[in-house]
């Protein structure tokens, strides 16, 4: 059975997308630690990250890292924080979290509770060139 990130890359459930190329995707995260939180994906279903091939998992960073630039430019923050912890989904991803604190990157912590139109609107902010 495919993965719930699975099914978003196939277009059968929708998402807030922040960037994608051929083989990533990153989209806004429904539950966030803070606005603008952001899930970077291989579009290749993987449950593991170390179970990426080297060149794959090269350039998976390097795309997190331009989606980083891309959340740091629109969303004022002092970091954007960086965590993997692949156990709520199995489908290797990156979390990319705009922080003031380091409490914004606590997973413990509440999540905040965006509406659709909240999301779409914070996405609309990434697609402007």
């Amino acid at each position: 059975m495919s993965s719930i990130f699975t099914r978003i890359v196939q277009g059968e459930i929708p998402c807030y997308k922040v960037a994608e190329n051929e083989n990533f995707l990153a989209f806004l995260d429904i539950q966030p630690l803070a606005s603008g939180h952001t899930l970077v994906i291989p579009k290749k279903e993987t449950d593991y990250l170390f179970d990426i091939d080297d060149s794959a998992y090269q350039e998976l960073w390097l795309f997190a890292k331009e989606v980083a630039k891309l959340l740091k430019e629109h969303i004022p923050c002092k970091r954007i924080g960086v965590s993997v912890i692949g156990l709520e989904v199995p489908h290797a991803h990156i979390h990319l979290i705009p922080l003031q604190t380091i409490n914004d990157i606590n997973f413990s912590g509440p999540k905040l509770n965006p509406t659709a139109e909240e999301l779409s609107a914070l996405s609309t902010l990434f697609q402007k060139k």
